[in-house]
């Protein structure tokens, strides 16, 4: 008995003597990492996937429920937030390829009336700044309580830097985007989203629109004084925010991301706006790049869940963390982790 309690002891450590298997190397680092999110008594589960040389692993850690014991699971679904705009990013970039749209448009021309206030300094805002956050909009659409109204709150935007120049988070360009890509496609924008990126890659369930059935598998979250949140009811296009998924179908996710023969994906990669030494906006993805290391990735925060998606193509690794919690410090907390899981990836046996 001793000799096995000595087994497992060095296992935990994380002992290469008895860990020769990459898929368990992965598991070990996963675990490590999450054990230690979940020392942080603000956090309740998270779940963890990881795809590295084609090969995923998922694991689950905590409760769902504070009390209950309710480990999240493989059906689990959680809101993606903005990692949707991702998805954005991707139809804009396949409409771009179809020459549905042209980057420099002028996003007017879309537009079924003139709105001279979307310029400045003779400058109007183009296809391009909506999808790299540097349009001048408002973080938050001054108007969201329906698509009507959205429009109408576009007219009472005042634009005080010369477009392409500032980088500023909006939420509302992206919402823009996406009634943009429905009016050239002639679709609802949750049918482009399920024809160019769900069914294409088996992602079934990855959804806007929930049944019955999803609603008892969708994760309820908690801010940081264990008070239970809301889910996000949106009233938009879906450009922003909306998506649900479950950790499988996120692997499905890097494999697209990671597919170098794809050309909306390298489409979507291009850097379209460089805001530091090492940092770009591409089609809605924050793109590091610094000697050999390059990542593409996103952040999503809602009202009761937080998550990171990540690629790193030059090493063919994802990492997606997905927690049941949302409050300030969350998505650098779980930035650390991402960036702590990837070191320790790295290390593992192929």
């Amino acid at each position: 008995m001793k000799y096995v309690t000595l087994i497992l002891f060095f296992a935990l450590l994380g002992c290469k003597s008895v860990q020769p298997i990459h898929t368990q190397n992965v598991e070990h680092a996963i675990t490590k990492n999450a054990l230690q999110l979940l020392q942080d008594k603000r956090f309740h589960s998270v779940s963890v996937a990881v795809l590295k040389d084609g090969k995923s692993t998922i694991r689950h850690f905590g409760e769902l429920t504070i009390g209950k014991g309710n480990k999240p699971n493989d059906s689990t679904l959680y809101e993606l937030a903005s990692v949707t705009k991702t998805f954005t990013g991707y139809v804009a970039a396949k409409a771009v390829l179809d020459k549905k749209i042209n980057l420099d448009d002028d996003i007017r021309i879309y537009l079924n009336e003139p709105y001279p206030n979307l310029e400045c300094k003779g400058e109007p805002v183009r296809i391009r700044h909506l999808i790299t956050h540097t349009s001048g909009f408002p973080n938050m659409p001054i108007k969201s309580e329906n698509k009507k109204a959205f429009l109408e709150g576009l007219k009472l935007i005042n634009i005080e830097t010369k477009p392409g120049e500032v980088y500023s988070y909006s939420n509302t360009a992206p919402e823009l985007t996406a009634y943009i890509l429905e009016k050239v496609y002639q679709k609802s924008f949750e049918e482009l989203v399920i024809e160019f990126v769900l069914k294409p890659n088996n992602m079934n369930q990855t959804k806007f629109t929930l049944n019955e059935n999803d609603r008892t598998r969708l994760v309820k979250g908690y801010n940081d004084k264990n008070e239970l949140m809301p889910n996000f009811n949106r009233t938009l296009w879906g450009g922003i925010s909306g998506l649900h998924s479950t950790a499988p179908d996120l692997v499905k996710y890097m494999k697209l991301q990671l597919a170098p023969s794809n050309p909306v994906v390298s489409e979507s990669h291009k850097k379209l706006h460089k805001e530091g030494s090492d940092f770009w906006e591409g089609y809605h993805w924050y793109i590091i790049e610094n000697g050999n290391g390059l990542m593409y990735r996103h952040h999503g925060g809602i009202y009761g869940m937080q998550n990171w998606f990540v690629v790193y193509p030059k090493q063919n690794i994802g990492i997606s963390i997905l927690t049941n919690t949302s409050f300030n410090e969350t998505g650098d907390i779980l930035e650390k982790v991402v960036d702590n899981l990837f070191d320790d990836i790295k290390q593992t046996k192929k």
